[in-house]
C-alpha cells in the first residue's frame, strides 16, 4: 500500500519538487518500505522518536525535523538531521547555531512563517524573518534555506490558499532581497489536506504522511 499511495503522489508532483515523508507515529518498518520504493527523504516531529529511528534505522535516509523543538533537545536531533524545517523562534536559532559551533557543524533550517490562524501555532512574524536575515553574520554556524509554514485548519480552500499566496509572496520578496543568500530557495508548505493547492503556490518541499503511511499507528 506504501509503494502504491507513494507512486500515486509522484505522478502528482512536478519532478523538480522535494516529497518529505512525514513519519512521526509510523513504526520502523514502515519507513523501510518506503525506502525500498524509493522514497529517501524522512521527517519527524518529536526529538527521542528521531534519535531512535535514526539508530536503528541502517539505510542511508534523509531526516528532517519538523516539530516544535526544545533548546534541551537539540542533541538528540541536531546530529542526525540534514534539515530544521521548523526553527520559530529568535531564541531557538541562537542555540542552534551556538550548537552548531560547539560540534562545529553547520546547520541547515528553514524559518517557520506563522501563517494560519490558529493562536497555537509557532512562527516568526515578517519583521523577524527580516530582522535574521539582515544580521545573517550572527550566525555563522546556520545554513538559511528558506522558510515553512502550515496553513489554517480549515475546509475553505480560499483560506488556504491565501495562506498559501502570503507565504510564497514574502518567500519571493526575501529572494529579491536577499540574492546573496544563495541557499535561500526553500518553501515548505503543503501537507497531506492541501498539497495540491501549495503546489500553486511557489512550494518547493510537501510534507506528506498520511496519504503515504495511512492513519498514524501510535
Amino acid at each position: 500500500m506504501i509503494s502504491d499511495n507513494l507512486n500515486l503522489i509522484r505522478q502528482q508532483l512536478p519532478s523538480e519538487l522535494t516529497l518529505v515523508a512525514v513519519s512521526k507515529f509510523h513504526p520502523v518498518g514502515a519507513i523501510v518500505e518506503a525506502y525500498e520504493a524509493g522514497q529517501r527523504i524522512f521527517a519527524e516531529s518529536r526529538p527521542q522518536e528521531l534519535e531512535s529511528k535514526a539508530l536503528e534505522i541502517q539505510l542511508p535516509v534523509e531526516w528532517h525535523f519538523i516539530g516544535h523543538l526544545q533548546t534541551n533537545k537539540l542533541k538528540m536531533v541536531l546530529p542526525y538531521v540534514s534539515l530544521v524545517q521548523s526553527v520559530d523562534s529568535l531564541h531557538l536559532l541562537k542555540e542552534i547555531n551556538k550548537w552548531g559551533a560547539d560540534n562545529s557543524k553547520v546547520i541547515s533550517v528553514l524559518l517557520e512563517l506563522h501563517i494560519g490562524a490558529e493562536e497555537t501555532k509557532q512562527g516568526f512574524f515578517e519583521e523577524e524573518i527580516l530582522d535574521i536575515l539582515f544580521n545573517v553574520s550572527s550566525f555563522p554556524y546556520i545554513r538559511f534555506c528558506g522558510l515553512m509554514g502550515m496553513a489554517t485548519n480549515t475546509d475553505d480552500e480560499s483560506i488556504v490558499e491565501a495562506d498559501f499566496d502570503r507565504i510564497d509572496s514574502f518567500m519571493a520578496y526575501l529572494v529579491e532581497l536577499f540574492g546573496e543568500l544563495t541557499d535561500f530557495r526553500q518553501l515548505s508548505i503543503g501537507m497531506s489536506s492541501d498539497y495540491k493547492l501549495a503546489l500553486k503556490h511557489g512550494s518547493t518541499m510537501v510534507r506528506i504522511g498520511t496519504a503515504i503511511f495511512g492513519p498514524r499507528e501510535y
